[in-house]
């Protein structure tokens, strides 16, 4: 909806073309380090061809994120040992030195019951087995990262009241506090 609005470029994450995803999902401990590194070689991917790019794209999930949320909670639960997950965030920082932050992270928070009733509406058949466990350490992980050690600009827009595909008052919302952050249109609420 902000690429069509904004006439940005979108990237999508390549969650249909993941290779690992599914055996990921039957089996998280054994599948959790090929995963996480297909996803860093993508998103690191994806970065070098946004830097590339002469126009404006917006991306779906960052390698940021990807590092310091989805990475992070595998191996807090265990599924990813000391040796892989210091092998993982050694190539990330190696990866580090020739990317940049984006001009602004969009944080779309959202509680449990919100997140599970968006999951249920997607209808990915992997994603139909998550635990809560695993969504809430996502949730935790999410705050502290943004909050606490993401250094770029992000806007935190609390979606659980929100309907920004039906309501056209809810994206205009969203698009006004993007434009006072990006272009200093109007006066931040």
């Amino acid at each position: 909806m902000l690429a069509r609005h904004y006439g940005w470029i979108p990237k999508f994450e390549a969650v249909d073309y993941n290779p690992y995803l599914d055996d990921y999902y039957k089996d998280i401990p054994r599948w959790s380090f090929a995963l996480e590194v297909y996803f860093l070689k993508q998103r690191f991917k994806d970065l070098l061809d946004i830097a590339q790019s002469e126009k404006t794209v917006i991306q779906d999930r960052s390698i940021f994120e990807g590092v310091h949320v989805f990475t992070a909670n595998n191996y807090r639960m265990g599924n990813l040992d000391d040796r892989d997950y210091q092998c993982y965030m050694q190539l990330f920082e190696s990866m580090m030195t020739v990317v940049k932050v984006p001009d602004l992270m969009i944080y779309l928070r959202a509680s449990i019951p919100h997140l599970v009733e968006n999951i249920q509406k997607r209808g990915r058949e992997y994603e139909q087995q998550m635990q809560l466990d695993y969504l809430k350490n996502l949730n935790q992980l999410y705050d502290d990262f943004v909050y606490q050690h993401y250094k770029g600009k992000v806007l935190t827009i609390e979606v659980d009241e929100m309907d920004f595909l039906h309501r056209k008052s809810d994206f205009a919302k969203i698009v006004d506090r993007i434009d006072a952050i990006l272009f200093g249109l109007f006066p931040q609420t």
